[in-house]
């Protein structure tokens, strides 16, 4: 469980992040890419662009710091525009082409899928790979240990037709990084934290901090 501080103001790109002690660990807040969680540095943005698994190209946002030979990052995919980023490649095929063959929803369903297997391309020893949640949010997490003994913890997730990847890359010998791997939250528009539970129908409602049903899982 991850121990909130009080919250001061530091504004990059969107993001808030906080201190927690006048050194190591903050709480860090992006209300443009709806999370939070916490960093052990100073945290950059930087956008990219992410090929996805069915030849679409989706905009993304890197939030990340590094030091003393450590990465830590959290990447968002937005996959929000997807029907019309795919009607606009110029990279279709045949098997693109019947009208009711929606690859676009097939492309979101298969994100955490496809993020996993490019962590898994990178080589390593793979010592964990199994299906994950976050406050109920479906995703996938892997530990990876590289040949000269670093290690990587991962986080997959898929919320809103966002994908977040968490990575937290340290060399040998530095303590297990599970506490970021998990220390992502999903966060609304005006910033309260958002969690999930199962009504009496087994199926999964949206809550927000105090309590109080606001709909269903999107």
């Amino acid at each position: 469980m991850r121990i909130l501080s009080v919250w001061a103001s530091l504004v990059l790109l969107g993001a808030a992040v906080t201190p927690a002690t006048a050194q190591g660990w903050a709480d860090y807040l992006s209300q443009e890419d709806s999370f939070s969680t916490t960093f052990p540095g100073p945290v950059t943005v930087r956008e990219i662009e992410w090929p996805s698994e069915y030849g679409a190209v989706f905009p993304a946002r890197v939030h990340e710091t590094n030091f003393d030979g450590r990465h830590y990052s959290v990447t968002v995919v937005d996959y929000r525009d997807a029907y019309r980023i795919h009607q606009a490649r110029t990279n279709t095929t045949e098997a693109d082409a019947p009208e009711g063959y929606e690859y676009w929803r097939i492309d979101i369903l298969a994100s955490i899928a496809y993020a996993a297997q490019k962590f898994r391309e990178r080589g390593g020893e793979v010592t964990f790979d199994a299906w994950a949640h976050i406050d109920r949010v479906p995703g996938h997490q892997l530990q990876i240990t590289s040949a000269d003994g670093s290690r990587t913890y991962a986080g997959i997730y898929l919320h809103r037709d966002r994908l977040y990847i968490i990575e937290a890359t340290v060399p040998r010998g530095v303590p297990p990084q599970g506490l970021f791997q998990q220390a992502l939250s999903f966060v609304d528009e005006d910033g309260p934290r958002i969690r999930y539970d199962w009504d009496d129908n087994h199926h999964l409602v949206l809550t927000r901090r105090g309590g109080g049903q606001a709909g269903p899982q999107r």
